[in-house]
């Protein structure tokens, strides 16, 4: 899988790779079965039970990097963030913040459009109670790490979006940027910042799940100043 990453030219070649990966069979039956059982609510429809690649421009200059697709959300629709309680939370900020053409994400047919943003995952699978582990993570990551490199040249902030995220980003840093992490590798906390000579910003964000959004941990407002700061550091109006 790692020179499979490597070998893809562009963003539509790796997606298609991506989509096509069975590197990790707990994942593979959990999305598959997934797939087949379906949540009631969801039963007519057809589910994606793959993989999800990216979604977003093909020159960010803001990225988002979440743990990994949701079981009946991103597995269902085909589409990061899309289809779920989160992704109608994280939508909703970003359409607010001027960076998507509408503030909802219900299918990857509706029309929505980023502007210098892309988002994508850690883990390109859903996992069991959403809870990767550090072997499907390190499998996972060649995906990451050369999606990254793809956006490099116009990429400068990437927001975390929770701790996994937020661990996940120091290899893409020293893999694709040679940059060595800071060290004790700067603790996660929501607005937390660390800037390096190179290399993009990284901001720490509380994850828009919904044990955070319905307890008041994460509120629209804490998201909307987490934007505001990465489309600053940016450079994006």
């Amino acid at each position: 899988m790692v020179a499979r990453a490597a070998r893809a030219i562009d963003l539509p070649d790796l997606d298609g790779a991506v989509s096509d990966c069975f590197a990790c069979p707990r994942l593979v039956r959990w999305r598959e079965e997934v797939a087949r059982t379906k949540r009631a609510a969801f039963r007519d429809q057809d589910y994606w039970g793959r993989p999800v690649p990216g979604f977003g421009t093909a020159d960010p200059r803001i990225a988002i990097l979440g743990l990994a697709p949701a079981a009946h959300g991103g597995n269902r629709t085909g589409r990061i963030f899309t289809g779920d309680r989160s992704g109608d939370v994280l939508f909703a900020a970003l359409h607010r913040a001027g960076l998507a053409n509408q503030p909802t994400s219900v299918a990857a047919d509706d029309g929505l459009t980023l502007r210098d943003t892309r988002i994508f995952s850690a883990v390109r699978c859903a996992p069991p109670d959403n809870k990767p582990t550090p072997a499907e993570r390190d499998t996972c990551a060649p995906w990451l790490h050369r999606e990254v490199a793809l956006i490099r040249p116009t990429l400068r902030v990437v927001v975390a979006l929770g701790a996994f995220a937020w661990a996940a980003w120091w290899p893409v840093l020293r893999d694709v940027y040679g940059v060595r992490p800071p060290g004790a590798r700067l603790k996660f906390g929501h607005g937390a910042h660390w800037s390096g000579t190179s290399g993009p910003d990284l901001l720490g964000c509380y994850h828009v799940s919904q044990q955070n959004t319905f307890t008041g941990r994460l509120t629209p407002a804490m998201l909307d100043d987490v934007f505001t700061r990465a489309k600053q550091l940016a450079g994006v109006d």
